[in-house]
């Protein structure tokens, strides 16, 4: 496999580090290797549930290896274990001796808006997307980290919403919505607003009993439980459908009657940093306007994050924002956020050349292990 064919972009950081493997996420695989002051990050293998994605993500790790012409420092791969990517790094490591390093999916998210902007000091970072295994074991998605150097702190998250069926409710944006109604104390309302569902009251007791409902902090369902209280999309066809759907929606209102204001009193945080977007859910669940509702909750949202990143920037004094995860594909979301951000004297940071989704976690990955090793972390 020639090195054309084989990466698809090459990044300078911001100082040399040790040859580093790293083996990406689930979604949209990409690996990583670096060597002297860049990262070399291989064209996609795809979404690792298939055999062939598979055997693309091993051949491209054996040519980067064979590239670099030596062993690497470390191998760094996802927390969780079950990835294809995690347990062919495990089985490499052993192969050729050499320590493994599992990187948060978040704080690979925020490394990867780091290194490509070669940034060697402390951020917080905002990661907005579907889902990653947190360091609690628990599933996250909307987080704002202190990171800096190959440490993170976890200084924010929103507020969990239960998902009823667990990745079933990732499909099918209705079941999100339910979630939202029955965080609301509404959830008598589930079994006849979507009563063309047949699974309705079967997940409205489901909610009620707290039965196959595990929580999560993911920004992307936030994204799915508005959209389907809208009733812009109840199932979704293909990925992000139903953020896609919302964001097009926003897009058609403002270009008719610009952006709304957003809704008063539509966000909460507490003491911990957690971040409530409920109120603004409250809001949509009674809105008769799609087109009104989605653009209310891209106002809205905006104005929230704001808010959350520069109390976290005025109690640690860090001014910079790394911002990664698949939600800045939005468009509406990025490019507000950003105005806003920049009203308030914080710097945001987003993807360049590498996508903010999946396929920069393996960057991501490879920059936390390259600067564990420059700590001597490892011992080595």
């Amino acid at each position: 496999m020639g090195l054309d064919e084989l990466i698809e972009h090459v990044i300078s950081l911001p100082r040399t580090v040790k040859p580093v493997l790293a083996m990406g996420a689930w979604f949209k695989n990409t690996l990583c290797i670096t060597s002297g002051q860049q990262a070399f990050i291989s064209k996609t293998a795809g979404d690792l549930d298939s055999p062939d994605a598979c055997r693309a993500h091993v051949d491209k790790a054996r040519a980067l290896l064979a590239w670099l012409g030596e062993k690497p420092a470390v191998i760094a791969h996802d927390l969780h274990p079950d990835f294809h990517s995690t347990r062919f790094a495990a089985q490499l490591a052993a192969e050729l001796d050499v320590p493994l390093v599992a990187v948060q999916h978040h704080h690979a998210h925020i490394a990867a808006i780091t290194a490509e902007h070669q940034i060697d000091e402390p951020v917080l970072g905002l990661a907005l997307d579907g889902v990653g295994l947190g360091s609690d074991g628990s599933a996250w998605g909307g987080e704002l980290l202190r990171v800096e150097g190959a440490a993170f702190e976890r200084v924010g998250h929103l507020r969990p919403l239960p998902l009823p069926g667990g990745d079933r409710a990732a499909r099918e944006p209705w079941r999100m919505a339910a979630a939202a109604l029955h965080e609301l104390g509404r959830n008598e309302e589930i079994a006849r607003r979507y009563a063309n569902e047949p699974a309705a009251i079967t997940v409205a007791t489901m909610l009620q009993r707290g039965l196959n409902c595990p929580r999560t902090s993911s920004m992307g369902r936030v994204f799915d439980a508005a959209a389907g209280l809208l009733g812009l999309c109840h199932k979704m066809e293909f990925e992000a459908q139903a953020a896609i759907a919302l964001e097009q929606a926003a897009t058609h209102y403002i270009a008719a009657h610009g952006m709304p204001q957003p809704a008063a009193n539509g966000w909460h945080m507490d003491a911990a940093g957690q971040l409530d977007l409920l109120p603004l859910l409250a809001l949509l669940a009674d809105e008769r306007d799609a087109e009104y509702g989605a653009a209310v909750f891209h106002a809205t949202l905006i104005a929230a994050l704001t808010d959350w990143a520069a109390q976290a920037a005025q109690r640690s004094g860090i001014k910079t924002i790394a911002c990664g995860g698949g939600c800045f594909f939005n468009k509406l979301l990025s490019a507000g956020l950003r105005e806003w951000l920049d009203g308030t004297g914080l710097k945001m940071l987003t993807a360049k050349l590498v996508q903010p989704g999946d396929t920069a976690i393996a960057l991501g990955q490879a920059w936390v292990a390259a600067q564990l090793l420059t700590q001597d972390s490892l011992g080595l």
